[in-house]
């Protein structure tokens, strides 16, 4: 632990009081610029106010600690001895920047403020040190903007109006046409505005600027871009962010100066080529804001991006050799792609921050399985470099190359996928459509991070201005959304609701499509396939397989899912709900007809119709299994869910039975239930009228013998008993199972093997598992009911209050999401230990949808279950979580 009493370190020239194990304490911005430092690469001087600061300060009503102003002067003149420069000096002055760094990465979600320390006097010491009047105010009306939004708080949009203003009518369309004399009067009007939004001037006391910069970087770790961004990533409050203060170099001061922003590889595709854009003679948010057409860093990029501007590896050799160096020292170091930022200044290179790169699923597989196979890591390593939640990006559908398209605009490759929906022009847009379900992709001229929210919400996002390292292209890579970017021949007109290109008009609410891709824009909706699963992502599934000790099974009932779930690699079927397979039109009515019925004559009649489809069903399963597990949840409807509701369902009814209408309707109100969730449901229904159970046991096991006769594989079915709360409700049960076994192994002459056990999810399952594992062979932990249950939540009604429940942190997570390990966690906990104490061979699983999030799958290897079930599309997801777990309780083992 650092010296409480140190808040501030100090990096530059060769050296750094900082590195990059200390990313906790000053975040991953100011450690790598300390770990650049050491490695002696060209990093301006500057220093980092560590991230207790910022604890400090939210924990004492956002005062700072007693020491640190005294701190903060000292590392300043440490900067000052550097450079030569003094802060504030009018004829030498030093001009710092002021940026965020947390220990985890959020791109564009806090504050920066660059060129401080200028005001009226030290601008004309600019000007005279630089020889360049005009480079001397284009900085200080960029430093007046950027304060004055980020510290004062007045929108940027007031000093953008008076900028094009002041082009139009100097008849001017780029800004670096302004001359010094033009800037000088776009200075004047900033003020100006200033002086009329606060009734106060603009602060021309350097240290006035510095410390209101400090205070509004804190700030901004509380605003509600950065705070929608932590929780979308699962990043803590408590983390706080550090404060970078650096001494400025400038990309703007001519033709032999430059800015840009670089990856180590291609952050879209993970191919082993260096990847970026940069700008002559501008400052970095130029290149991420999508002002002008930023140009390739490499030829290779600018033939692949149809660019008719020069590469820096064109028009600057030397530098671009020199950047090239570096890319090879930081990926070396760090073993991971890197996402740099530099800047140029008088053909002279400046590093201004390296970290970790954003990447997309597709890009992180290929390059763990690329940088495993060079050496430069390991394959445990790889395995741990891909966020399982990623993979999702890779696992849905891509657009169909045959079918035809309506090609509306193409833009930049800016995020791969394909995505179809309704388009809308605003973050709240996107929120409120998506919300009811509709599929939608956010239009914006250019995204900013106030638009977090509707990014996240949509299905795809299409600017009209910006490169691939513009915020829009960043954070949808980071957020697996598809990203056309910079299709500037369309025409947004917010007011009217509308997008247009040479003609052709697309309102809001009309359908788009994105192939993120290729950069391409489609009108209308293009039909998609499924996406074929093989390389990188073959060979690291692999990796993980072999890892990995937890199963991982599927929850299916349709040969569909079943399909899918074995493509992505499915170990069996570890929840078949038999419900689920009665909703169809076809038999739906012989259900109803089962559940109205009154006596257990009419019951089987109605039973008898549904037991050739079932079994059918079963067969079906089996075969496309193949002799893997499949475990069968017995009838478990929540009786509301199949009760007629209408009039002509419910004359349906009464004709299939051989009743009138009256008596259904009676009926109907004779089962009705005030909460059917804790009703007549599960074993509850198998106990009251067994024929149902006995019924479905007598399709599993025909469906056994048919597919063992027919192919010779051995089935073995797992058979579940649902919402078991008591060891005698089972015993019942499983010896209607075993007397239908019986029947069906001596008419056909087949012996059946299979097991017979129940699903914990109601808390006294939990707390009774000793007993229960006396009869039960299997548990099957379902932790969407044990989750309600144990709350006392509908998992349906919940969504209204939890999140704010979330945003006031009395839970941290959604307990239907991610498994809530102290109270949920600790009913598996103790019916596992209970269950396995009476029968050692206990075969444990998980079944709730929480078998495909990442975090409860870490808690299911550590509780010591056998396999964990989840949809289709999630068992990837879990293949590589598992063995991400399995990596993890093997390095904590080997740690102890």
């Amino acid at each position: 632990m650092a010296d409480a009493t140190k808040w501030v370190y100090s990096f530059g020239d060769g050296k750094s009081e900082g590195n990059a194990g200390m990313r906790n304490l000053l975040g991953g911005k100011g450690a790598n610029l300390a770990e650049m430092s050491n490695l002696g690469l060209p990093v301006p001087p500057g220093f980092t106010v560590t991230t207790e600061v910022c604890t400090y300060y939210y924990a004492n009503g956002r005062q700072y600690p007693a020491e640190l102003r005294a701190q903060v002067a000292a590392a300043l003149g440490d900067v000052e001895a550097i450079v030569g420069k003094k802060f504030g000096d009018p004829a030498n002055p030093l001009l710092v920047s002021v940026r965020s760094g947390a220990r985890a990465s959020m791109p564009g979600m806090m504050d920066t403020v660059l060129n401080l320390g200028l005001n009226d006097i030290t601008v004309e010491g600019l000007a005279q040190l630089s020889g360049d009047a005009r480079f001397a105010y284009d900085s200080y009306r960029r430093f007046i903007q950027m304060y004055s939004n980020v510290v004062l708080d007045i929108d940027h949009h007031h000093f953008e109006e008076i900028l094009d203003r002041h082009k139009d009518e100097k008849g001017h369309s780029l800004d670096t046409d302004l001359t010094a004399d033009d800037w000088k009067a776009v200075v004047a009007d900033y003020k100006a505005e200033v002086k009329h939004a606060l009734g106060s001037d603009f602060p021309q006391d350097p240290q006035e600027q510095l410390w209101g910069a400090v205070g509004a970087v804190f700030a901004s770790w509380m605003n509600q871009r950065a705070i929608v961004y932590r929780r979308l990533h699962e990043i803590p409050e408590s983390w706080g962010t550090a404060v970078n203060v650096q001494a400025m170099v400038f990309g703007n001061m001519g033709q032999d100066c430059a800015t840009g922003v670089a990856f180590t590889r291609d952050p879209s595709t993970g191919e082993n080529v260096f990847y970026g854009e940069y700008l002559i003679n501008a400052q970095g948010e130029d290149v991420v804001a999508g002002i002008r057409t930023p140009q390739q860093i490499t030829i290779q990029g600018k033939l692949a991006n149809h660019s008719t501007l020069p590469a820096m590896e064109e028009s600057m050799p030397g530098v671009f050799a020199e950047l090239a160096a570096v890319r090879d020292k930081l990926e070396k170091h760090f073993r991971d792609v890197q996402d740099i930022e530099f800047t140029v200044q008088s053909g002279k290179l400046y590093m201004l921050q390296t970290r970790s790169g954003k990447r997309t699923a597709q890009a992180a597989l290929k390059i763990a399985v690329d940088m495993a196979n060079e050496g430069l890591i390991t394959q445990d390593e790889a395995i741990q470099r891909v966020e399982p939640r990623s993979l999702d990006q890779l696992l849905h559908p891509r657009l169909d190359p045959n079918a035809p398209r309506n090609l509306l605009s193409r833009g930049l490759p800016a995020s791969p996928g394909a995505a179809a929906g309704k388009v809308v022009f605003s973050a709240d847009a996107a929120e409120d459509l998506a919300s009811k379900g509709e599929a939608v992709i956010l239009v914006r001229i250019e995204t900013s991070p106030e638009d977090i929210h509707g990014m996240h919400a949509a299905k795809g996002i299409l600017t009209t201005r910006g490169g691939m390292t513009s915020h829009a292209a960043v954070v949808a890579r980071g957020m697996g959304r598809p990203c056309v970017a910079g299709a500037g021949d369309i025409r947004v007109d917010y007011a009217a609701g509308t997008l247009s290109v040479r003609g052709t008009t697309v309102k809001a609410g009309d359908f788009i499509t994105l192939d993120g891709g290729t950069g391409e824009v489609f009108v209308g909706q293009v039909p998609t396939l499924q996406p074929e699963l093989s390389g990188s992502f073959a060979t690291l599934m692999g990796w993980a397989d072999a890892k990995r000790t937890l199963k991982v099974r599927t929850n299916a009932e349709t040969p569909l899912d079943a399909r899918t779930a074995r493509q992505f690699g499915a170990e069996g079927i570890g929840l078949c709900r038999t419900e689920h397979m009665f909703f169809d039109a076809d038999r739906i009515i012989a259900v109803r007809e089962m559940i109205m019925s009154d006596d257990e004559a009419g019951r089987r009649a109605a039973l008898a119709k549904i037991l050739p489809m079932q079994r059918s069903d079963f067969v079906e399963l089996f075969t496309i299994m193949a002799g893997l597990p499949v475990t069968i949840r017995l009838l478990d409807p929540p009786l509301h869910e199949f009760l007629p509701h209408s009039e002509a369902e419910m004359q349906e009814v009464a004709k299939a039975a051989g009743k009138d209408l009256a008596f259904v309707k009676a009926r109907g109100a004779a089962l009705h239930e005030s909460n059917p969730m804790l009703g007549h449901r599960g074993c509850r229904l198998g106990v009251t009228y067994p024929e149902i159970y006995e019924m479905q046991a007598r399709a599993i096991f025909e469906a056994v013998v048919a597919v063992q006769k027919d192919s010779g594989a051995t089935v073995e079915p797992e058979i579940m008993i649902p919402l078991v709360a008591t060891r005698k409700e089972l015993d019942l049960l499983k010896a209607v199972i075993d007397r239908v076994a019986s029947e069906v192994s001596a008419a056909s002459g087949v012996t059946l093997t299979y097991l017979v056990g129940t699903m914990i999810e109601l808390p006294r399952a939990a707390l009774q598992a000793g007993k229960i594992a006396e009869t039960a062979e299997f548990f099957s932990f379902g932790t969407n009911d044990l989750t309600q249950t144990t709350f006392g939540l509908s998992r349906d009604d919940a969504g209204n209050f939890l999140q704010s429940y979330l945003r006031q942190g009395i839970l941290e997570e959604d307990p239907f999401v991610s498994l809530d390990q102290d109270g949920v966690g600790e009913l598996v906990q103790i019916a596992a230990d209970r269950g396995r104490a009476t029968r050692g061979d206990l075969k444990l699983g998980i079944c709730g949808e929480h078998g495909g999030d990442p975090a409860s799958i870490a808690f299911c290897q550590k509780v010591g279950l056998n396999y964990v079930s989840c949809s289709p599309y999630r068992v990837p997801i879990a293949r590589l979580a598992a063995a991400q777990a399995a990596l993890a309780v093997s390095f904590n083992k080997d740690n102890l």
